[in-house]
């Protein structure tokens, strides 16, 4: 019986290549695109995330239905489409956390190998923008995102990071955690220790 992260690498490759073969331009994001830059595996999720333009969700979501991939019921929410290869999700989503995918986050993902195909993947600093950009008093277990940074802050754009999160006082509390812990770029309080 395949592990669950060999079928997920097969979903993976095989939605990456419908919608490239469509000339859809994606780029997978989530925590298996986390896994696939060198990433913690905290737990083997059976779900895929890709990102889509606003304006090729819908062709996306024919395109994979065409291919096989079971479609879903009515679309609920005209953001974030799901879909089935077998029992794994594959979630289309074009605006997340309200803000839309454009050419720019796409032209960023990084082509890494995945399997024995090369496949876009978002980088880290997009990555954790939309993980902090809706953390909120019911959201605040960082135990996640403090793992991911910490086993890829060597390539993370904290720049970036600080700027598009500096509204939000979580996001600033996380990135404070990470200063004092030495895992980001920021300034480490004397006497700290680095994880």
């Amino acid at each position: 019986m395949a592990r669950a992260i060999d079928r997920l690498l097969d979903t993976v490759t095989r939605t990456l290549h419908v919608l490239r073969d469509n000339d859809i331009p994606c780029a997978l994001t989530g925590d298996y695109a986390m896994y696939a830059r060198g990433g913690p595996v905290t737990e083997v999720h059976s779900e895929v995330d890709v990102l889509v333009r606003p304006a090729d969700l819908a062709r996306g979501l024919s395109a994979l239905a065409a291919a096989g991939l079971r479609p879903p019921l009515p679309i609920a929410d005209p953001e974030r489409t799901t879909l089935y290869d077998h029992d794994i999700r594959v979630d289309l989503v074009s605006r997340p956390n309200y803000r839309p995918v454009t050419d720019e986050l796409l032209d960023r993902a990084d082509a890494l190998l995945l399997g024995s195909t090369a496949a876009p993947v978002v980088t880290v600093a997009d990555f954790l923008v939309d993980e902090l950009i809706v953390a909120d008093p019911h959201r605040l277990d960082f135990t996640r995102l403090l793992h991911i940074a910490r086993e890829l802050r060597a390539q993370i754009d904290w720049g970036r990071v600080r700027a598009e999160t500096g509204a939000s006082p979580y996001a600033r509390a996380f990135l404070g955690l990470l200063d004092d812990l030495g895992v980001s770029d920021g300034r480490c309080e004397q006497g700290s220790t680095a994880v």
